[in-house]
């Protein structure tokens, strides 16, 4: 099973989506909470991921974007061969 990081905040709707989703998928997840107010955690989001919005989700290392994105590989089929 890959690693799956999921950068997320509060309060943030595509945050949402994206942890049910993969919790209704059976995906295990490590959930990185940067508070809004939190400059320097936005810092390093940007300089981890390459990302400035939320989520961002790295799959074994590779950043695929958010929920937008994820939602779309999933509609594909191309989610399932990164998650296998």
């Amino acid at each position: 099973m890959p690693k799956v990081t999921v950068y997320s905040t509060e309060p943030c709707p595509y945050c949402q989506r994206a942890k049910a989703f993969l919790t209704q998928k059976g995906i295990e997840f490590e959930e990185i909470m940067i508070p809004r107010t939190d400059h320097a955690g936005r810092d390093r989001l940007v300089a981890e991921t390459g990302g400035y919005s939320f989520p961002q989700i790295i799959i074994d290392g590779r950043n695929i974007g958010g929920w937008d994105e994820m939602s779309a590989l999933d509609r594909a089929g191309e989610l399932e061969a990164l998650l296998a």
